[in-house]
């Protein structure tokens, strides 16, 4: 793993593949490392061709904390938005995708596939809307348009995901487990294995969930992207899992019906998030597919 100035921040990231194949950056949720795009998901998209780049966004992983922005109150924050009202936040999702831009101008990469999960989607898809001349294609994972009216996480879902994980180290590492048990929305093809392994991974890389609270908070202030979104002229793929309990699948219809021409794929037994190995290869060949379409 390497790590760049890039944006005005330190950003961590590695590649996988060789720098001659089509360029693939992939983009993480909230509150995750780059990790959680899984080494061996990473190769088998490599070995289709693509040279991938993975990093840790601003505030997760070995990437700069923006501390000096403070802990904004998430709470009064997500009122004030359900309440139709807007927010001030440290960063917005714009920000991010600078960030993302910025690691790819130190790398040498004028334009990229872009992939993202999650938050990683919001934050592939403004990067798409602001900076089209830098994307080759989209796929959106798992992710929305970020507009009011959507269908909400499940009640389960929600008090997960903003259940704070306690400090010590397995207490943490089972606590988060937890939380993507609930994700997997009950399907028998959430992997356990998979997804402890990544939080221990992840809890000794770095132990931040403040910044949590940060990204959150960038999402809130970002607003919807429904009407952005159909000026999108790249080829544009979604993925999105029928499983899915903390961003359901009425999102990834959304994403897909705002976004002309694009293609949309959901996937029976994928929850949130990516400890779902029995479906690499399926998700893995849709992308392929879908960057040799797009070149």
């Amino acid at each position: 793993m390497s790590r760049v100035q890039a944006n005005g921040i330190q950003i961590e990231y590695d590649t996988f593949g060789e720098r001659t194949d089509r360029p693939l950056l992939l983009i993480m949720g909230l509150g995750t490392h780059m990790i959680g795009w899984p080494e061996a998901f990473c190769e088998k998209l490599a070995k289709e061709g693509h040279f991938v780049i993975r990093f840790d966004n601003r505030d997760a992983g070995l990437s700069s904390k923006m501390e000096d922005a403070g802990m904004p109150d998430v709470m009064a924050h997500f009122q004030t938005v359900m309440q139709g009202g807007t927010i001030q936040a440290p960063y917005t999702l714009s920000d991010m995708a600078l960030d993302a831009l910025g690691l790819m101008d130190v790398l040498g990469i004028d334009k990229s596939h872009v992939c993202g999960l999650s938050m990683g989607g919001m934050i592939a898809q403004t990067l798409t809307i602001e900076h089209p001349d830098r994307v080759l294609s989209l796929s959106s994972m798992e992710s929305s348009t970020g507009e009011m009216g959507l269908p909400e996480p499940s009640f389960e879902a929600r008090e997960a995901m903003f259940s704070f994980p306690p400090i010590e180290r397995e207490a943490s590492i089972e606590h988060r487990t937890g939380v993507f048990r609930v994700f997997s929305g009950g399907s028998d093809k959430f992997d356990e294995k998979v997804e402890r392994e990544l939080s221990a991974r992840s809890y000794d890389r770095c132990f931040y969930p403040q910044g949590f609270t940060r990204q959150f908070t960038a999402i809130l202030a970002s607003g919807g992207r429904k009407e952005a979104l159909k000026s999108v002229r790249v080829p544009t793929l979604v993925i999105h899992g029928e499983q899915d309990p903390l961003v359901p699948p009425a999102h990834g219809r959304a994403t897909a019906e705002a976004v002309s021409g694009a293609c949309l794929l959901m996937l029976e037994g994928l929850g949130h998030g990516l400890s779902y190995p029995d479906l690499w290869d399926e998700i893995v060949e849709a992308i392929t597919a879908h960057t040799k379409a797009s070149i």
